[in-house]
């Protein structure tokens, strides 16, 4: 009886549970006209795969697809963009991504470009110059083409360097110039080289140099000539005067330039006597009033403080001009030489030299200085993978400026580079350097310089001191950590190295880019190649002031531990450097730069230039 009782007890249960079950359903599940029904995940309740889906809620409960809401996912934030000055620099922007990728992008499509519209015959050729310049190409210049196809010149328009240089000559008078050229001869230390109609060679004709110093100097300039033996037969006669030494020396007035660029434009000239007052401002004479040169008075005593944002190099070339960047008056040894500077030539002197700046008027050729076809032996340079040391590389004398008493040397650029670099008092401010252009570069960091140049940096002085006067000598020992020269083989361990100027330009860009380092350079000396190569994918260009010398390095090699390192896209860098080295500076090259350049100058040169100007293909 009793298990009857409990069995019946057990039915009444199970029947009031089930009623309840039906009632709390009801309540939960019936649809409410004041309320949508939202779901993050939902299965497609009138899908033909679910037949039962119709059996377990009712018709108005389901969900068509359309009726569904789902939370939008959160999108990221766009980054910012930098800003790119006028003067040839990248500002910063925090919020934007690390500046280096955006600069790799931008000069690969930029040099992929530059050969995607190459001129690919003579025809075009022709009209590309005259598009750039606005006037035909000089007498001969078929034959230099000649010359580009049948030696497999790259890049046969990237010549503006020449065009720079001589333009503003295109708008003297040239009778006029030929006795600015005679004059010129009288000076001191001049090396006068000539080709004549009785002639087919062109040869040292004439120097006015120093007792003793004659066969040297002379056999740099012999040097250069030798790059012209196969194509001097094609080279009008002209006459030339050469500089024999390193830097250069012809300071333009703003003025006198700009009035003999719009003569030139016009197909007009001028004579030296319709030609402006020069101002005798020193430096600042060669530059345009409105530039950022002239917005603050030139105190080398009170050099002005670059401050934050952090700047990168977007466009080298600008970077180079102290007009635009004023700062470089006061940081190399080129300007500081001279305090404010001397006084501007009165007219422009056509002389020729090995280097020259964007306020110097110097006519520039391609030097053989310094140029190898390749290192050997190879196992001197090991591949990059085998490369030990991360620490960015250089040797190198003191020059730059005379160490004297009365030069401000400490701020010059070989001075100050192996001082900022070896200081271990106080902190750098550094960049983060993240492993994608998908996360904000973010404000620096400040490390300490005692942990960050050790680690980072081998940067000494080598050999023994040099321009200074004998007191400055003995000081100069004891100030810096002098080091040994390096072989070829113990420079090779180093997957960075650096390069900078001397006197004048550097006499060892070309063996280092035919490394597999890769090339850190800072220069205010556009040369020959300047157009022919692009900073960013053949080398990495740093600021003269180095204040972009950590951030590009840590990006490239990471921080004191390697974190954030880039290191496939430094090996892309040196790679590209060095193959650019092997196509694009062989001595060819050279002379093909050499063999336009005097057949422009041979134009400038001849009291009638109409008759040295190409004509058979003129296009109207």
């Amino acid at each position: 009886m009793g298990r009857r009782l409990l069995s019946y007890r057990s039915v009444v249960c199970v029947l009031v549970v089930c009623l309840l079950a039906s009632s709390l359903r009801k309540v939960f599940f019936a649809p409410r006209a004041d309320h949508h029904i939202q779901a993050i995940s939902v299965v497609e309740l009138d899908s033909p795969t679910s037949p039962t889906s119709t059996d377990y809620f009712p018709e108005d409960v389901r969900l068509k697809k359309d009726q569904v809401s789902l939370p939008e996912r959160p999108q990221p934030t766009p980054l910012g963009t930098h800003h790119y000055g006028d003067d040839g620099l990248l500002v910063v922007n925090p919020d934007g991504p690390h500046p280096i990728f955006e600069l790799i992008q931008r000069a690969e499509e930029d040099w992929a470009g530059k050969h995607d519209r190459a001129s690919k015959t003579l025809d075009e050729a022709v009209a590309e110059y005259k598009r750039r310049y606005k006037r035909r190409p000089p007498l001969h210049f078929d034959k230099w083409w000649d010359y580009v196809v049948e030696h497999n010149i790259q890049l046969p328009d990237e010549y503006d360097e020449i065009n720079h240089d001589l333009e503003p000559y295109l708008g003297i008078d040239p009778l006029d110039l030929q006795k600015t050229l005679e004059e010129l001869e009288e000076r001191d230390e001049v090396i006068t080289i000539e080709k004549t109609d009785e002639s087919p060679y062109i040869e040292v004709v004439d120097h006015n140099l120093p007792a003793g110093s004659e066969e040297r100097l002379t056999k740099r300039i012999w040097d250069i000539l030798l790059l012209l033996v196969d194509v001097e037969d094609f080279i009008p006669p002209f006459r030339a005067v050469f500089s024999p030494h390193d830097n250069p020396s012809m300071l333009s007035d703003h003025g006198v330039r700009s009035m003999a660029l719009a003569a030139a434009a016009a197909g007009s000239t001028l004579k030296r006597s319709e030609l402006p007052n020069i101002q005798q401002t020193g430096w600042l004479s060669a530059c345009v009033p409105s530039s950022p040169a002239w917005k603050y008075p030139l105190d080398l005593d009170n050099p002005p403080k670059r401050t934050s944002p952090k700047t990168f190099i977007s466009n080298h070339r600008l970077v180079m001009d102290p007009c635009l960047n004023p700062y470089l008056l006061y940081n190399h040894g080129q300007f500081l030489s001279h305090d404010k500077g001397p006084g501007p030539q009165s007219t422009l002197v056509p002389r020729f030299s090995f280097c020259s700046t964007l306020i110097h008027h110097d006519i520039r050729p391609s030097v053989p200085y310094g140029w190898i076809e390749d290192l050997l032996p190879r196992s001197d340079d090991p591949p990059w993978e085998e490369k030990v040391d991360e620490r960015l590389l250089w040797r190198g004398t003191n020059t730059g400026i005379f160490h004297g008493s009365k030069t401000r040397w400490r701020d010059a650029h070989r001075d100050h580079l192996v001082s900022y670099v070896n200081d271990m008092d106080g902190t750098v401010d550094v960049l983060r350097s993240p492993l994608n252009d998908s996360e904000p570069v973010g404000e620096p960091i400040q490390l300490r310089k005692a942990y960050v140049n050790p680690a980072l940096l081998d940067i000494q002085f080598a050999g023994k001191t040099g321009s200074c006067s004998p007191t400055l000598c003995e000081q100069l020992e004891k100030m810096y950590d002098w080091r040994k020269m390096q072989t070829i083989k113990e420079a090779g361990r180093y997957k960075y190295v650096f390069d900078i100027d001397g006197n004048g330009w550097s006499g060892r860009f070309k063996r280092l880019m035919t490394s597999n380092s890769l090339v850190f350079k800072s220069t205010i000396y556009p040369e020959w190649f300047t157009d022919r190569i692009a900073p960013w994918v053949h080398y990495v260009p740093v600021q003269v002031d180095l204040s972009d010398l950590y951030d590009t390095l840590t990006f490239f090699r990471g921080g004191l531990h390697g974190e954030g390192a880039h290191d496939d896209m430094a090996r892309k860098i040196a790679s590209a450097g060095r193959e650019w080295s092997q196509k694009y500076w062989r001595r060819e090259d050279l002379t093909a730069f050499m063999f336009r350049l005097f057949l422009e100058y041979a134009r400038v040169y001849s009291l009638d230039r109409d008759a040295l100007t190409y004509k058979e293909d003129d296009l109207g």
